[in-house]
């Protein structure tokens, strides 16, 4: 008896844990379901065409963003005294005492 009933037991636990996994995976919300129609259908070769440009021009976008976020900064470390052009012995002391003083003027000015 005591062997049934521990076999029981354990049915019993794998069934709700199995349960417990497979019910989520099976669950739709009704704002997921009109994407989930949605991503059944093909796009069309504008739509793609369209996508991709998007895609493209967005990158774009964040590159140039990051450029002027670039040259901004070694503006502010020029005007601070560094010639990024020299070819200096003592390059990283010279970089770091102009980004000290770069920092101590964008704080002075704040």
């Amino acid at each position: 008896m005591r062997s049934t009933t521990s076999k029981l037991t354990l049915a019993a636990a794998c069934a709700a844990f199995l349960l417990g996994v497979a019910a989520p995976a099976f669950a739709q919300t009704e704002a997921s379901a009109p994407a989930a129609a949605m991503a059944s259908q093909p796009l069309t070769k504008e739509q793609k065409a369209q996508a991709k440009a998007q895609a493209k021009a967005q990158r774009k976008a964040e590159r140039k963003q990051a450029r002027a976020k670039n040259n901004a900064e070694l503006k502010k470390l020029e005007d601070a005294g560094y010639k990024p052009a020299l070819n200096d012995p003592n390059y990283p002391q010279s970089l770091q005492d102009a980004q000290k003083k770069a920092n101590a003027a964008a704080g002075a000015s704040q």
